[in-house]
C-alpha cells in the first residue's frame, strides 16, 4: 500500500499537476496550490489533491509522490498569490488559491508507466491506496458514474469560493522565506 492507509476509500482525489520546485515549495511550506480559472477543472471541491511531478523533477519525474489534504479555496489573482512577478503577462488573470493540510509523502510513489503528459482527473481513496501506476487510477464504468454523481453535487453545494478552515499560522524566519520564494525585494520593502 503506497499510502501507509490515511486517505479514506470514498474520498475524492484531484490529480494535480506541479510543474516546478517552487511550487512544491509553496505547497510544502505555505499551505496552497494554484490552478489558472482559465484551466481549472470543472470542480475544485475534492477531498485532496495529489501532485503528479513533471519532468522538471529530474529523477523524481513522472510521478505521484505527495498529497495533502484540501481544507479550503478562494478565487484571487496571480498577483495577489506571486506579488514578487507583478510584470508576470498573467499578473491580473483568476486563479483558485487551494488551502492545503501538511505535504503527505508517499512510501511508494505512483509511476506514470507509459503516460507523461497528464492534466488534471479526479480519483477516489480506493483506487489511490492500491494504484501501482497511474493508469491505475483512472475510475470505470459504474464507479465512475458515481464519482460524477458526487462532484456535480459538490459543485451545487460549493457555489461560492471561500476559506473552508483556519488555516495554522507558519512560524518561518522571513529571510530563509523570502530566499526561497525569491521574493527579496517584496521582503525588504514590506519588513526591512
Amino acid at each position: 500500500m503506497p499510502t501507509n492507509s490515511i486517505i479514506p476509500p470514498s474520498a475524492i482525489i484531484l490529480v494535480a499537476v506541479m510543474n516546478n520546485l517552487r511550487d512544491l515549495e509553496i505547497a510544502r511550506l505555505l499551505g496552497w496550490y494554484r490552478i489558472p480559472l482559465r484551466s481549472a477543472p470543472k470542480v475544485i471541491a475534492v477531498d485532496y489533491l495529489a501532485f503528479y511531478q513533471t519532468s522538471a523533477f529530474a529523477e523524481e519525474k513522472w510521478c505521484i509522490k505527495h498529497f495533502a489534504e484540501v481544507h479550503g479555496n478562494e478565487l484571487t489573482t496571480r498577483y495577489a498569490l506571486l506579488k514578487e512577478e507583478a510584470d508576470h503577462p498573467a499578473a491580473q488573470e483568476e486563479y483558485f488559491k487551494i488551502q492545503i493540510g501538511p505535504l503527505e509523502t508517499l512510501t511508494r510513489p505512483i509511476p506514470a508507466g507509459k503516460w507523461r503528459r497528464i492534466t488534471f482527473f479526479y480519483t477516489t481513496g480506493s483506487y489511490f491506496q492500491s494504484a501501482h501506476t497511474v493508469n491505475d487510477l483512472i475510475v470505470h464504468d459504474d464507479e465512475r458514474r458515481l464519482l460524477w454523481q458526487t462532484l456535480r453535487e459538490r459543485a451545487t453545494e460549493q457555489q461560492s469560493y471561500t476559506l473552508e478552515a483556519e488555516l495554522p499560522a507558519v512560524d518561518l524566519d522571513i529571510n530563509l522565506l523570502s530566499k526561497l520564494l525569491g521574493i527579496s525585494d517584496v521582503i525588504a520593502d514590506n519588513y526591512g
